[in-house]
């Protein structure tokens, strides 16, 4: 299937690798950029990500045949907005939202007339850096990006958006969006959190310079994701709250359990804790790496 023209609005680490795997492939002829600063744009013409930048939404979404949401969640109303009025039929329009139950309620808000056409879907891939200069177009080689089809939606739309991301080289999958937004709260963004939380509790301290100096890979490794996007994690978090409350109340009793264990030194007890989450983690990570 090839694209004749791809409108990016946001062309970051996400948008852009989109871009630039489909221009890999041969999947598409013209990718047109719209965004917020003039200087990631401008980098982005540079690069050969995108092809020319629009003035506005309007001539953007114009003769459309595929446009892409890659904004941070927070800001897809006012994008949704902005394109409803000047969307062609034909037009199939997507997002690469961390969180769906809320793009889909968007969707509804502000694309009434074209749900047809829209698909909800999310790229499980990214990196700590941001912007047209971080993206690459084999970001999506080999990951999974998950579908949300509402009951509205046209299967021509949903085939399109399916093969755009398998030219992309990742694997395609579908579930509800109640559904994906219950799994990503426990695996992605309650991990993100406890991330920004670690390292927000250390950079308070008022020795923390010392503390940072004397941390090493452990503390690299498990808190690399806290480099990440502070308005993207915050609209993700906010958007996913009421998920993400219950993921921290099942963590939080985790917690708890170890206080326990350790006010009573009790070593086994502590030992089985990590003895489950290595076996635990391990397989994981096979089955991970046999994919």
């Amino acid at each position: 299937m090839l694209i004749g023209k791809l409108v990016i609005f946001g062309v970051g680490l996400i948008g852009g690798s989109f871009a630039l795997a489909l221009r890999e492939a041969g999947a598409v002829r013209e990718i047109v950029g719209v965004g917020r600063t003039a200087g990631n744009l401008e980098e982005a013409l540079r690069l050969g990500v995108i092809d020319r930048v629009a003035a506005d939404a309007a001539s953007a979404v114009q003769d459309a045949d595929l446009v892409m949401l890659a904004v941070p969640v927070g800001q897809m109303a006012a994008v949704m907005a902005s394109i409803a009025p000047h969307l062609s039929a034909q037009t199939v329009v997507t997002d690469a939202g961390s969180t769906k139950c809320d793009v889909v309620a968007l969707a509804h808000q502000h694309l009434p007339g074209h749900l047809a056409r829209f698909v909800p879907a999310h790229p499980i891939a990214g990196a700590e850096k941001s912007g047209a200069a971080a993206a690459s177009a084999e970001l999506y080689r080999g990951r999974n990006v998950v579908i949300t089809p509402m009951p509205e939606i046209d299967p021509a739309a949903a085939r399109m958006v399916r093969a755009m991301w398998e030219a992309c080289g990742a694997t395609v999958r579908e579930m509800t969006p109640q559904a994906h937004d219950e799994v990503f709260a426990a695996v992605s963004h309650l991990p993100h959190l406890l991330a920004f939380a670690l390292v927000e509790d250390i950079a308070s301290r008022s020795n923390s310079e010392e503390l940072f100096s004397y941390a090493a890979s452990g503390f690299r490794d498990f808190t690399r994701i806290a480099g990440s996007s502070p308005e993207m994690w915050r609209d993700i978090c906010l958007a996913n709250r009421t998920a993400l409350l219950k993921e921290l109340e099942v963590y939080q009793a985790q917690l708890d359990r170890l206080h326990t264990i350790l006010e009573q030194a009790d070593g086994a007890a502590l030992e089985q804790v990590f003895s489950h989450a290595s076996t635990a983690r391990n397989k994981w990570l096979s089955q991970k790496n046999s994919d």
